[in-house]
């Protein structure tokens, strides 16, 4: 079974969709004139500093930073933990390179994707915003089937991604380091999630917009912390990276070798699976966000990928390469608490704790993508059977193997990644005019400029 899926797996996350991920991250760049890097500060400017801000235009179910943070809930979990480490134990430091190019052109890719879910998101009966690919494919695009098909792979990846892959690396960590059993820690996951998304998205935005800015800083903290303990360490460990980027990884003490490709491959899909970047998940709880304008949603998609990869994912990196860690033969959450155990005395408890928060949230988030998915095909008496079936796999996830779980994981990302990155590339006419709507003489970009000035 194991080398059945790791084949799919491989087959489905070859050339063709890497190509497709880095194609359409660089067109959407190109096509909205790298507004991704040239408004780069207005973007810190209208998210970071604006952050708690409750008095907003326009209509919506939660406030723009209560959307963000379910979205960013989902994308800030055990990717920047274990799945960094789990892409440098087998791709090797080069991976890391190859993540950040991802996530370069993925800001443009996520503005895209969130844009257009505002653009197309519905009001439903009883009050709700709903949207995400799904709507955009099928109002948008005029292809149902797409639309369709992106919601049968979108509920599916959310039992490996947004479930399984969290309580894995939460269980495994836990027992790596207090000896708490997996069986444990699944059902203690479950009952709190299951507190939470009765609630829906009102009562998942309250909690995730506490949870998200706790645990980015505190793992910020720590790991910059250690960062600085051993700042000497630095320059080397991006040289590692840059040099592996290009040549591969010859094998060292624990470590096996990697090849350039493996480097790329790993890199791109652990790219993707903690930022989200081309995936279709985080519009889908973008669209419940209250804003008079898609693109000033779209601004925080931007933010999302900065702040996951960028910031959080290259510290994690940084660690694991520094302390020499990455070739010791471990991989997932147990490299990387490896790895800060071994830069500050308590380190291994910040990775412990770390995973805790962000797998919690993650399942949070991704219980909401499901829901949305399963409502678009079933309607929404199906979200009772959806919670029926995600809560107990929690549990499930916690008790399986690491790898296994990965491998189905990165292949449901690729599935659910490809009718989203078709649609993206149909309606990138819909999101440059958007663009331009925004950032135009006109727009509400040069008004609120005049304004201050």
């Amino acid at each position: 079974m194991l080398e059945a899926n790791a084949f799919v797996n491989d087959l489905v996350w070859g050339w063709p969709l890497l190509l497709l991920i880095f194609g359409t991250g660089i067109f959407l760049t190109t096509y909205t004139r790298f507004i991704t890097i040239t408004k780069f500060g207005y973007v810190i400017k209208e998210t970071f500093f604006k952050m708690f801000k409750k008095d907003q235009l326009g209509e919506g179910e939660v406030t723009a930073f209560q959307a963000v943070s379910t979205a960013l809930a989902a994308t800030v979990g055990t990717g920047n933990i274990a799945g960094v480490g789990t892409a440098i134990a087998i791709g090797g430091p080069g991976a890391v390179f190859w993540m950040w190019i991802a996530a370069t052109f993925g800001m443009a890719t996520k503005y895209g994707e969130v844009v257009l879910s505002i653009k197309y998101r519905e009001k439903t009966e009883d009050g709700r915003f709903v949207g995400g690919p799904m709507y955009y494919l099928s109002k948008g695009a005029n292809m149902k089937w797409l639309a369709v098909l992106f919601a049968i792979f979108g509920t599916l990846a959310t039992f490996g991604i947004g479930n399984m892959v969290q309580s894995n690396s939460v269980a495994d960590s836990l027992n790596a380091t207090f000896g708490i059993s997996p069986l444990l820690t699944g059902i203690v996951l479950a009952v709190l999630v299951a507190l939470v998304i009765l609630g829906g998205i009102k009562s998942i935005g309250k909690v995730t917009e506490v949870i998200v800015p706790f645990m980015a800083a505190i793992y910020l903290i720590g790991g910059l912390s250690i960062i600085l303990l051993n700042i000497q360490l630095v320059p080397e460990a991006f040289r590692i990276i840059f040099h592996d980027a290009f040549t591969g990884s010859a094998a060292a003490g624990g470590f096996v070798g990697s090849s350039i490709m493996l480097s790329i491959r790993y890199g791109v899909a652990r790219g993707v699976f903690t930022n989200e970047a081309g995936l279709g998940s985080a519009p889908i709880a973008h669209a419940a966000a209250t804003t008079d304008h898609p693109v000033r949603q779209g601004l925080w998609g931007i933010f999302e990928v900065f702040a996951d990869t960028i910031v959080l994912c290259t510290i994690t990196a940084l660690v694991i390469v520094m302390t020499g860690a990455w070739d010791t033969g471990l991989d997932g959450a147990p490299l990387t608490t490896a790895a800060f155990e071994e830069g500050f005395a308590y380190g291994g408890y910040i990775v412990t704790f770390g995973l805790i928060f962000c797998a919690f949230s993650t399942l949070l988030g991704w219980s909401y993508y499901g829901e949305r998915c399963m409502e678009y095909l079933f309607g929404a008496k199906s979200i009772i059977i959806y919670r029926i079936v995600y809560l107990p796999l929690i549990v499930v996830g916690a008790v399986g193997g690491l790898r296994v779980v990965w491998d189905l994981a990165d292949t449901l990302n690729g599935l659910m990644a490809l009718p989203n990155l078709v649609g993206l590339l149909i309606l990138s006419p819909v999101i440059v005019k958007s663009t331009k709507e925004y950032f135009g003489k006109d727009g509400i970009y040069e008004k609120e400029k005049n304004k201050i000035e």
